[in-house]
């Protein structure tokens, strides 16, 4: 087993908590589900926001789906004059039998456009 790293974005159409929680559990799932792998693989995950989102944090929303015993940590990403608006970036460490070149890496709901090369 190695530990990985896999990257996730979403945007959100609004400042809105509800959205973000559906969208934040929306990506996690995702990224689980794509990279088969599970609460017991968690060690860590970080979040940023851009700093147009004063909603709440996204890892309340990954409390939501049962994380609480996994070390969550919010942050802000630093404000970019061209940078997308309603972001929220997440940076997951697991415990993997997979090489990096297998993981995948998601982005949803246009955050697609941050990094084209490594979207699904």
């Amino acid at each position: 087993m190695a530990i990985r790293a896999l990257r996730g974005a979403t945007q959100l159409s609004a400042d809105d908590f509800d959205e973000m929680r559906e969208a934040v559990e929306e990506l996690l799932g995702e990224m689980f589900g794509r990279n088969q792998i599970s609460h017991a693989d968690l060690i860590s995950v970080i979040f940023t926001a851009t700093p147009d989102l004063h909603c709440g944090f996204p890892a309340t929303a990954a409390r939501g789906l049962g994380l609480g015993d996994v070390p969550l940590l919010c942050a802000v990403e630093i404000e970019v004059a061209s940078a997308l608006p309603r972001v929220v970036r997440v940076l997951m460490h697991v415990e993997t039998a997979k090489e990096r070149a297998e993981l995948v890496h998601v982005y949803r709901r246009g955050a697609e456009v941050l990094r084209i090369d490594l979207a699904q």
